[in-house]
């Protein structure tokens, strides 16, 4: 496929620059545009938006791409602060896109913004960019870590997919981001379903003592009720149907309220 001139695709994660999920997104949508990496330089994960750690160092990188038309470097920061000096310092032109991923772990339910690969293309799309963040599921043993076993394959054809279709067509209005959980089951052929953020936490912290007995968190797991799931979630259309789940996201963070009925409840307890 010939490059579509003028194109230009910003890409991070939260699991650092030689991540092999950025690798593999990075060649999954080479041709759509050019690309511009700017990813941490090192493991990122958890950190959401924030912009603690690190001094914000670039450092241009080469991870083996020949084409002229990828450029990668590392930033010592988070994802977001990465996708902010990409948006406003690297970029020669206003990125069209950006993409987060491929991830180590699915992201999911009311824990979204702990994720910095969630957080990269929130800070993206502060400046109006609109971002596609693409995550793995894969055992826990593997989220910090680079599993050269993990095969981002089918991840990247849907990312492909879904990055093409947004850079052709973009976002229907108040849609800011694409939330993209590729089961590790999945195939080519496996259906995606567009779903709603469950309230529900996916994550949960496992909770131990330390030598004085003081309490502390020790490590988290997965622990899914079913019954408690909204039908219509990324969580169910993930752990019950086992199909990718594209959750459309909006950055306001506006609650779905009436405002009268918000007002009336504010008068009555200021005057109660």
């Amino acid at each position: 496929m010939p490059r579509p001139q003028n194109r230009l695709i910003l890409i991070s994660n939260d699991d650092g620059v030689h991540s092999p999920g950025l690798l593999a997104l990075v060649e999954a949508v080479r041709g759509l545009g050019d690309i511009l990496v700017v990813a941490p330089k090192e493991q990122q994960s958890s950190v959401g938006r924030g912009f603690l750690g690190g001094n914000g160092e670039i450092q241009e990188e080469d991870l083996g791409f020949t084409d002229l038309h990828v450029r990668v470097y590392s930033l010592k920061g988070s994802p977001a602060l990465a996708a902010r000096h990409g948006a406003l310092l690297l970029a020669s032109r206003k990125p069209d896109l950006c993409l987060s991923g491929i991830n180590y772990g699915e992201n999911m339910g009311a824990g979204i913004t702990i994720s910095g690969t969630i957080g990269a293309t929130i800070e993206a799309a502060t400046f109006d960019i609109p971002g596609i963040a693409v995550s793995l599921e894969v055992e826990e043993q593997y989220h910090h870590s680079h599993g050269a076993s993990v095969d981002f394959s089918v991840a990247a054809l849907f990312a492909r997919r879904f990055a093409s279709r947004v850079l052709a067509c973009g976002l229907p209005p108040g849609v800011d981001i694409l939330k993209v959980d590729v089961p590790e089951s999945a195939t080519g052929s496996t259906p995606w379903r567009i779903t709603s953020v469950s309230r529900r936490p996916y994550y949960y912290s496992i909770i131990g003592c330390d030598a004085d007995g003081r309490k502390k968190f020790t490590g988290y797991r997965r622990e899914i009720d079913v019954d408690a799931l909204e039908p219509d979630s990324d969580i169910y259309a993930f752990v019950v149907d086992r199909v990718v789940s594209v959750s459309p996201i909006s950055i306001t963070m506006r609650a779905n309220v009436d405002p009268a009925l918000l007002r009336r409840l504010l008068l009555d307890e200021e005057t109660a």
